[in-house]
């Protein structure tokens, strides 16, 4: 399977100035290339293949004055950005045909040179190459210094410089990586996600909740007012901004660590590991949303699921629709109704459950469920023949 591994750089002044200059190369061909495309549909002219807009946008445009400078970055940078611009223009299309799960993507639009975050890529045809000083080797760029905080598995096939909104440059290596199994265990887990409680194991366990943004909000609100007072255009609103990304950066930092921690605990201690498909786009617009945000569902979820599938674990999500929280988890009563203040109920059964364990419990329930029926085993027992003690199958018998 394919990982990217980021580590920080640490250009130096002229590297950033070469850096810049790529990540604009880059831009004018994408935007080039994109420009093509609508004119010649705006025209009724037929869809310009990948080939003959590789041509038109840098080989000849390398000829002419007003592009002559697009020959001072690697050509591997300039060829990627277009393969950019091809792959969103296929998504596009398998979209708007059907073939693409998922919410409508919308079409290629033109890349600015105030967007916060710039990246090229190098692939293996631009000879990059991380020297035995450690230092990362970039065509037309230089010796980049790395800050390395562990090894690469494998040699990369590609790697990703990107400047983010803070004005940190990181590279991003892509790197094939064979499945490490781990030593098979007994336990299974079903988690539920939510608010109050990040996450609710099924055996009972309970994470609180870091809220990394609202913790650093009283900050973010300060440094956000002295941003507006400032001068559109003017060098104390860069600066401001700039200190408004650091402090979103650092925000984002811990809850990707936290993300990491726990989620690679979890894989180790169970062999399977089953969560909810949770719609987050609903929740993102009530007044929750700032909290839901914060909590990074859907980042966490993907962690699982890769990790799982690097050492050897089963991961499985369950239906968005199940009734986990109303669903008593001894006898199987579904609720007509359960508000989100009621965080503990009582079954007519007489079971006391605690929502979001019962929750955890149920998601663990239905995935294993789920994962019997996919693997061609009955769910539910068959009809068999009654036994002399039990009451016939004919209706009306007694």
């Amino acid at each position: 399977m394919r990982l990217r591994y980021n580590f920080r750089l640490s250009p130096a002044p002229a590297q950033q100035v070469a850096l810049a200059r790529a990540f604009g190369c880059a831009r004018v061909v994408f935007n080039d290339g994109l420009r093509l495309r609508r004119e010649a549909h705006a025209a009724g002219l037929p869809y310009i293949c990948d080939g003959e807009l590789s041509t038109r946008v840098i080989t000849q445009a390398k000829k002419t004055s007003e592009r002559s400078w697009l020959g001072e970055v690697s050509a591997v940078v300039l060829q990627q950005a277009l393969a950019d611009l091809n792959s969103a223009y296929r998504n596009f299309f398998a979209s708007i045909g059907g073939k693409r799960r998922g919410p409508k993507v919308a079409p290629p639009k033109f890349r600015s040179r105030k967007d916060t975050r710039q990246a090229i890529r190098f692939t293996k045809n631009a000879r990059f190459q991380v020297t035995a000083g450690g230092r990362l080797r970039l065509p037309k760029i230089g010796e980049v210094p790395v800050r390395w905080s562990r090894c690469l598995p494998a040699e990369p096939s590609s790697v990703t410089v990107v400047k983010d909104g803070a004005g940190r440059y990181f590279a991003s290596f892509v790197v094939e990586v064979a499945e490490r199994p781990l030593p098979p265990v007994e336990s299974e887990t079903g988690i539920d996600l939510g608010l109050s409680a990040f996450a609710v194991l099924s055996d009972g366990r309970e994470i609180d909740s870091p809220r990394f943004l609202r913790r650093a909000d009283k900050k973010l609100k300060r440094l956000q007012r002295a941003l507006s007072r400032k001068a559109k255009g003017s060098n104390n609103r860069a600066k401001a901004r700039l200190a408004v990304a650091r402090r979103h950066a650092k925000v984002a930092d811990a809850r990707r660590q936290f993300h990491h921690q726990l989620s690679t605990q979890i894989i180790r201690e169970n062999q399977t590991v089953i969560v909810e498909d949770l719609a987050v786009a609903g929740p993102a617009r009530t007044r929750l949303a700032k909290s839901v945000h914060d909590a990074g569902w859907s980042a966490f979820a993907g962690m699982l699921e890769y990790k799982a599938r690097l050492y050897g674990r089963v991961f499985h999500r369950i239906d968005r629709w199940f009734p986990s929280s109303k669903r008593c988890s001894q006898c199987g009563t579904v609720q007509q109704s359960m508000p989100l203040n009621v965080r503990e109920w009582t079954c007519p059964c007489g079971a006391v459950h605690d929502r979001d364990v019962n929750a955890a419990k149920n998601i663990l329930a239905a995935g294993r469920a789920d994962r019997l029926n996919a693997c061609g085993a009955r769910v539910r027992p068959g009809p068999g023949l009654a036994q002399r003690e039990e009451a016939g199958s004919i209706r009306g018998a007694a």
